[in-house]
Formats: structure tokens, sequence, C-alpha cells
């Protein structure tokens, strides 16, 4: 979708600004915490085998077939921690790792997915705002940062502001994703052990996969606010 590249173009004009830091850097700081916890928790998990035996692709199957869901596919795709919930295609794609893999994270991973999936078919309303703010946020993602940096380097206010406020679209997407992210999460951890797929005991090993990658997703919204925050004292700042 782009709204990750987002993120590094907003750091690049403004990234020797002291103000900058201090917007930011705390921000940043928690991602690479984040994403290293990510790393440690799933390294920690992929190593212990589910007691069901199950695979991850078997997993998504039976979760899918016990919600009367029927018409999504369970595909293999060659990308490491690539799994997602494709809506529009009506497909669960999940990484050979997962899809293959008989471990705690692979169950855990597959079962967030599937989460997104269970969403999608009880139309559960923030998963279908997310989806109507993928096109502008895309768009915010792609032109803010032109907008901002031509507004401000030609003086011209009002094309500044019509650059945050694009931005402001990117920051909407990622307050909305919160929720969506945290349910599939929790369903996922929930149907895991009711359906017996887990023990209570493993559950705590999936929780610490799914909070650790759950951090990531805060992580990232703190730090898309810190930015429009940060461009705000700018772009307000010059104007008065």
């Amino acid at each position: 979708m782009g709204l990750d590249a987002m993120h590094t173009l907003a750091f690049i004009p403004f990234m020797f600004d002291p103000m900058w830091l201090l917007y930011v850097g705390p921000a940043m700081i928690l991602g690479v915490i984040a994403q290293a916890k990510v790393k440690s928790a799933y390294a920690r998990a992929s190593r212990i085998p589910a007691s069901s035996g199950l695979s991850g692709a078997e997993c998504a199957r039976r979760i899918l077939d016990s919600h009367d869901i029927h018409d999504v596919a369970v595909d293999r795709v060659k990308s490491f921690l690539g799994d997602h919930y494709d809506p529009s295609r009506r497909v669960l794609r999940l990484s050979p790792d997962v899809f293959d893999g008989r471990s705690l994270a692979s169950l855990g991973i597959a079962a967030h997915e599937v989460g997104h999936a269970i969403q999608h078919a009880t139309d559960y309303a923030p998963l279908k705002l997310r989806g109507a703010l993928v096109p502008t946020a895309s768009f915010g993602s792609n032109f803010a940062i032109i907008l901002l940096i031509g507004g401000m380097f030609l003086q011209m206010t009002g094309l500044a502001i019509a650059g945050l406020a694009l931005f402001g679209l990117v920051v909407v997407f990622q307050l909305v994703n919160l929720p969506v992210e945290f349910n599939a999460s929790s369903r996922a951890r929930r149907i895991l052990v009711t359906t017996g797929m887990i023990t209570q005991a493993e559950e705590r090993v999936v929780g610490n996969v799914l909070n650790a990658a759950a951090l990531t997703y805060v992580a990232a919204t703190i730090t898309a606010i810190a930015q429009l925050l940060y461009f705000a004292s700018i772009v307000f700042g010059r104007r008065h």
C-alpha cells in the first residue's frame, strides 16, 4: 500500500533537525524495540512444536470451516512473514514457515490472519472502515510529503496545510488499524484454546508472539502521530 514508505520519506528532509529528534526519536526507539521483541518472540515460539501437531495451513482451514467460511482459500506464498488476508480475492496467504510449520508461532500467526477473514465474514465495522480508508490513506502517503515540502519551500501556507491534511489521513488509517489488529489477535487466542488446537500453557507462548506483533502497530501509530505534530509545528509556526 505504500504506507510504510510514507514513514521513511517523512524522516529524510528533516532528519538533521533537533526538533525532529525530539518529536519522532522516542517513537523510533519504540519501533526498534517492538521489532526486536517480534523477532525474539517468533524465534522462541517457532522452536516449540504445537501439541496438536497441526500445521499453520491445517489450523487456518479448521478455523475457517468451523465458522462456515468455505469460500476463502489458504495459499502458500514465498515471503518471510508476509502473511495476510486479502479480502478482495478472499484468500489467506501464508509464508512457507507458517503454512508448513507446526510450531506455536505458525499456529498463532495463521489464526491471527484467519481472524481477519472472520472479521470480513461478520462485517466487523472497524475492518470495513479500514478498507474504506485504504485509497485515501494511500493517496495521502504518496503526495503528503510533496505538498508539505513544496508548500514550505515556496512559502505557500495553503499548500503545506493541504499536505498536512493528507498526512492526517495516514494517521487516521493507523488509528483505525489498531482495533482491527487487536481484535484479530484476541480472536486467534480464544479460538485456538477453545478448539483444543493449543493448550492453556501454550496460549501464553502464542500470546507473547501476538502481543509483540501488536506493539509494532502501536509503534507505527505513535510514529505517524509524532510526525504529524512535528509537521504541524513547522507549518503553523511559519504561518505565524
